[in-house]
């Protein structure tokens, strides 16, 4: 990783390092089993897309809505493996990536189906009020266009919160909604800066497009997953106890 940075003369691979240099470590270690992930999971996500892509070009709000629900539901469990992937790594679990996908996909497909609809949705509501941006004959005032990205801010954020509550703990679903609120009100600033990444991520995209479509086979999904759970994992680890509570899972009854 020094290739593109200056490599700090303190950094030791084999240790978990902070900061900067866990950002370089993971990467390290960890980008060809992400990447496969990722790769796995962009193909999940090709029927939600075309969906939405065939919804936007009827111009039917009737075919999106049932689009977008069932592509999420598709997608939903490809990405709760990819989120599973990615938590993996942040904590140093060593259980080869095609073992932890296939455990993935057998302990969460069924609790991913709901929170995947609700991305679906999501998703396609927001792409064809975009297109409805494009297709006016006036632009946007400011804050049309302000309320749009804050909102769409703030789903991303829920997103980061709530798929690792669907891949780490076997809770009800308000439940999860329950502690996402709480973590966002205790670590605001840190939510909203994953939201910002993954929003920033996005309208990288989305405005440069077709180009970054060159991307998605180098940075997909996984890369903006790694990213956003990365700002924010020290402080889930601290407010659930991940690690710890893993750890004694693991080590069953004494």
């Amino acid at each position: 990783m020094g290739l593109f940075v200056r490599e700090d003369p303190g950094y030791q691979e084999n240790i978990r390092q902070t900061g900067f240099n866990r950002y370089k470590q993971l990467l390290s270690i960890r980008f060809g089993q992400w990447w496969k992930a990722g790769m796995i999971t962009l193909a999940g996500f090709v029927p939600l897309a075309a969906g939405i892509v065939c919804a936007i070009q009827m111009s039917s709000v009737l075919v999106l809505i049932p689009c977008s629900i069932l592509g999420g539901m598709i997608a939903g469990p490809f990405l709760a493996g990819l989120y599973d992937a990615v938590l993996r790594g942040l904590r140093d679990d060593p259980l080869p990536w095609k073992d932890a996908w296939a455990r993935a996909w057998k302990q969460n497909w069924r609790d991913s189906l709901l929170p995947g609809a609700v991305m679906g949705l999501m998703a396609g509501l927001y792409a064809f009020m975009a297109m409805l941006f494009w297709w006016a004959e006036a632009p946007p005032t400011p804050g049309t266009a302000a309320l749009y990205l804050f909102s769409l801010l703030l789903v991303l954020a829920a997103g980061t919160l709530l798929w690792p509550q669907v891949v780490l703990f076997e809770q009800k679903p308000l439940a999860r909604l329950r502690n996402a609120a709480l973590f966002l009100l205790k670590r605001f600033w840190r939510v909203m800066g994953a939201g910002l990444a993954q929003l920033a991520y996005l309208t990288i995209m989305v405005l440069f497009a077709p180009w970054t479509l060159l991307l998605l086979p180098v940075t997909g999904i996984w890369y903006v997953v790694f990213l956003s759970q990365l700002l924010i994992y020290k402080q889930l680890d601290e407010d659930f106890h991940i690690e710890e509570s893993i750890q004694k899972a693991m080590a069953g009854p004494l």
